[in-house]
């Protein structure tokens, strides 16, 4: 499969989803009447295309959003996304896609385990060692632990990935 029938592929199934994630959304908010009027006005990047270029972003082995995004996606991708917004605007929208995003990930295309899972383990620090016994935010849940840099105090964040992705 060729990189341009895999964007409109994701866009596809994105776009689905959120029709159906902003119906389900609209029918089941409580109206506010605070006596303003709302403003709907809609966005140039629509959320399943916000969700497509993260889901590209994430595939393609770029290191930076920005440089993906500015260098890539304006400049290479415009057949697909003909209405970008600047890099700033994007990462305001990115921010209110995050949700349906997450969503669409968990539900729609979650990989199948087939036995072959690939295990990383990196550490949160959150303080340094000397000041273990003054920090207070997240005393009673951050541990002391050990990883290949020497000792830490935090948390240990734990990835595991399929060969798929």
């Amino acid at each position: 499969m060729n990189n341009n029938t895999k964007i409109v592929e994701v866009f596809y199934f994105a776009d689905d989803f959120c029709k159906e994630f902003n119906s389900v959304i609209k029918r089941s908010q409580i109206a506010e009447d605070n006596g303003k009027k709302d403003r709907n006005k809609p966005c140039k990047l629509s959320d399943a295309e916000v969700i497509t270029i993260m889901i590209l972003f994430h595939t393609g082995g770029f290191r930076n959003l920005k440089h993906f995004y500015i260098n890539y996606v304006q400049k290479h991708l415009t057949s697909y996304f003909p209405e970008t917004v600047s890099y700033n605007r994007f990462v305001e929208l990115e921010q209110k896609s995050l949700f349906p995003m997450v969503l669409f990930l968990k539900t729609m295309r979650l990989g199948s385990c087939t036995g072959i899972s690939f295990i990383d383990s990196t550490p949160i620090r959150v303080c340094h060692n000397k000041r273990i016994f003054n920090h207070k935010v997240f005393e009673g849940i951050a541990q002391r632990g050990k990883s290949t840099m020497g000792f830490f105090y935090g948390f240990k964040l734990h990835l595991i990935v399929n060969e798929m992705g």
